[in-house]
């Protein structure tokens, strides 16, 4: 066989992997590596962590994408370690993932050697722990897919439908049916209707399986709370629970601090981080919480001009959190920018942030959450009815849908009905193309 032949094998081959390599989980963008390796990073703690090896080979991947390839090697091989540790076990179908990611790594590399050698691990692995369903693929491969589908937000309906596969035939993985239902949870997160009539069952009985999963106990909390149950008394026993645990994304913080925002109060919300972050002062996710939390007192729950000492430490802690999370800046800025806009002489920052910001070259879904609010801070700080609607039709009129999108539809809607601009609203919608 030809060099050329056998380069064109080898790559056959490698396509028919399954791996992060193959799996089209491609951002468009490097901002959006940095931002999903920002993430990856918060979910914290190692110990005890049954998705670490996942974790290291989606880390590896993004380093990959980043062009850090020393460091994606390093994770790739963390990744193998973890699931050893974790399954008690040097080899094992978890590992044609890990495997299939250095095949291509190396391949990437120029050392063709290599990435066949690790493409022969892959069909030896196969080979000896077949999928229990001829069909299929083996479900530690499905839970992995699912994993790492839903954890990049890529597309949650096959995230499901892939856990629902793996756990088809292999029922008794705990966290498999845990990601399971919190992925159910959050596909009706945002529903009119609420959830299924049997979902809150399946929540209660995957938390008495998993009953140390503090984040997916917050979650069933907060649903009954929205079925009118009082949950305060529990809120608060969760919440010792959760200060007590190493931060990460996954320890509970986020569910906690919106039950406490909407079903005890804001006041106690704000209390509850800063004593978060009294006892691990350094930990830049939970700083990015409390900046959170400040937010949600001033623009959210003040109808009057806050107190100046709290509006200090938003501003205060919403700037450190921007220089923890340089790429993952513009979010927290337009909070910044409102924050301004609420004090008594801000008004002139607010204002110079959003104007920074329209100046960048974003991306469509950034775009979007920035006009809309822009739209509502002309609105209701700076009461400038017209461009508003001009801003409101500028993230509408951007084909791609979000939260957003269909915000600023309903805000031209209401502003219609008031009398704004009526005529060319109208037009404006009928003309609208969907996404």
């Amino acid at each position: 066989m030809s060099a050329a032949q056998s380069q064109t094998t080898l790559e056959s081959k490698l396509e028919a992997l399954q791996c992060h390599f193959t799996w089209d989980l491609d951002p468009k963008s490097t901002f959006k590596l940095y931002r999903l390796r920002d993430k990856l990073e918060d979910i914290g703690p190692e110990e005890g962590n049954s998705w670490l090896g996942h974790i290291y080979n989606l880390r590896g991947f993004i380093q990959y994408k980043l062009g850090f390839t020393e460091d994606a090697q390093s994770f790739f091989n963390k990744a193998a370690e973890a699931f050893s540790k974790i399954r008690n076990a040097d080899e094992g179908p978890w590992l044609v993932v890990n495997y299939g990611n250095l095949a291509w790594l190396h391949h990437h590399l120029g050392d063709q050697a290599e990435s066949q050698a690790y493409l022969s691990k892959v069909n030896t692995l196969m080979n000896k722990y077949p999928s229990p369903s001829q069909d299929e693929l083996h479900p530690e491969i499905y839970a992995e897919k699912a994993w790492t589908l839903a954890e990049l937000n890529i597309n949650k309906k096959l995230a499901t439908d892939y856990f629902q596969r793996a756990i088809r035939m292999q029922p008794d993985v705990v966290e498999w049916n845990t990601c399971y239902i919190l992925g159910l949870a959050d596909a009706f997160k945002h529903s009119d209707t609420g959830l299924e009539a049997d979902l809150l069952e399946k929540m209660r009985i995957a938390k008495e399986q998993d009953p140390e999963n503090l984040y997916l106990a917050l979650l069933y909390l907060e649903y009954c709370a929205k079925k009118g149950e009082r949950i305060e008394d529990e809120a608060r026993e969760l919440a010792r629970k959760v200060l007590r645990n190493p931060v990460g994304s996954y320890s509970g913080i986020n569910p906690l601090l919106r039950i406490y925002r909407n079903y005890v109060s804001i006041d106690e919300t704000v209390d509850l981080i800063e004593e978060a972050l009294r006892t691990h002062p350094d930990e830049r996710y939970l700083k990015r919480y409390a900046a959170l939390c400040y937010k949600w007192k001033i623009v959210c729950f003040n109808y009057t001009r806050p107190n100046p000492s709290v509006i200090d430490r938003a501003i205060s802690l919403h700037k450190e959190v921007i220089a923890l999370y340089p790429h993952s800046f513009l979010e927290k800025k337009i909070d910044l920018a409102n924050i301004y806009a609420k004090s008594n002489h801000g008004q002139a920052e607010a204002e110079q942030i959003y104007q920074e910001l329209l100046e960048m070259d974003l991306e469509p879904g950034d775009k979007q959450m920035l006009y809309n609010n822009y739209a509502k801070h002309l609105n209701f700080d700076r009461h400038d009815r017209n461009t508003s609607i001009r801003y409101h039709m500028k993230a509408a009129a951007i084909p791609h849908q979000s939260f957003f999108r269909g915000n600023s539809i309903k805000a031209l809607e209401r502003m219609k009905y008031k009398g704004h601009m009526r005529r060319e609203i109208e037009e404006f919608l009928e003309h609208l193309q969907e996404p």
